[in-house]
């Protein structure tokens, strides 16, 4: 493989890959501490299924795309691992669930959510 490699990727370097300054949304408690933070701070919710092509690729998209200097909180909720926090996700704030999902919330409440390709197309700044 490393002789394929350097014919086929002589001229290329290795991607730096993106980390975004995730908090890992595990525990129903927090729901309430994101719903009083977004008085202050948009706060945002990335449910994601790690066992999903579509989610993956979805992700991957989300985070080339994201602005690192966005003044938001953004959490990541596995929903394989927390399915009782998903399934309380969508009742406190009111969302069907989907996934992949992106949850944005200011004052309490969700003012907009997207699943599946239509997160990409969320306009983050618009809501910051």
């Amino acid at each position: 493989m490393g002789f394929l490699n350097k014919i086929f990727n002589s001229n290329t370097t290795p991607k730096e890959e993106k980390v975004l300054p995730w908090i890992a949304l595990t525990s129903i408690d927090q729901l309430s501490d994101i719903e009083q933070k977004s008085k202050d701070k948009t706060q945002t919710i990335f449910k994601h299924s790690t066992r999903c092509g579509i989610s993956r690729m979805v992700m991957s998209q989300f985070v080339d795309a994201f602005d690192i200097d966005a003044n938001i909180d953004l959490y990541y909720l596995d929903l394989l691992n927390y399915r009782e926090v998903s399934n309380e996700t969508g009742y406190k704030f009111q969302v069907l669930h989907e996934s992949p999902q992106l949850l944005i919330i200011k004052n309490g409440v969700v003012v907009t959510h997207a699943s599946h390709g239509a997160i990409n197309e969320v306009d983050l700044s618009k809501f910051v």
